[in-house]
């Protein structure tokens, strides 16, 4: 059974390149979000793409060594494009939380 780890509403952009996309950017951001599934008996219960065995930490730390997308979906011919995608959506939305003073 996959599980669903997103219990938030992924919000429009109001960076001004993406506003102008309207509601199709918006649209866009949310079919990326399902292709990140959990698992817990699959690699720990860490978020993996599309239930295969391919961490999504994986994929970040390859585009973060500087390796290009193209390359990336040539080592691992069941990616995406989307995939990858979907990748950075969730590290932004992991990225993204308010981070609560005492007051």
């Amino acid at each position: 059974m996959w599980l669903s780890p997103f219990l938030f509403s992924p919000v429009p952009s109001t960076n001004s390149r993406l506003a102008n996309r309207g509601e199709h950017a918006y649209a866009e951001s949310m079919s990326y979000l399902d292709r990140i599934t959990f698992n817990p008996k699959q690699c720990g219960g860490r978020p993996c793409i599309r239930g295969m065995r391919i961490r999504v930490v994986d994929v970040l730390d390859l585009l973060a060594a500087g390796v290009p997308e193209k390359e990336i979906l040539e080592d691992y011919p069941d990616l995406e494009t989307g995939d990858i995608r979907a990748c950075l959506q969730y590290a932004s939305a992991q990225a993204n939380h308010a981070i609560l003073q005492p007051a």
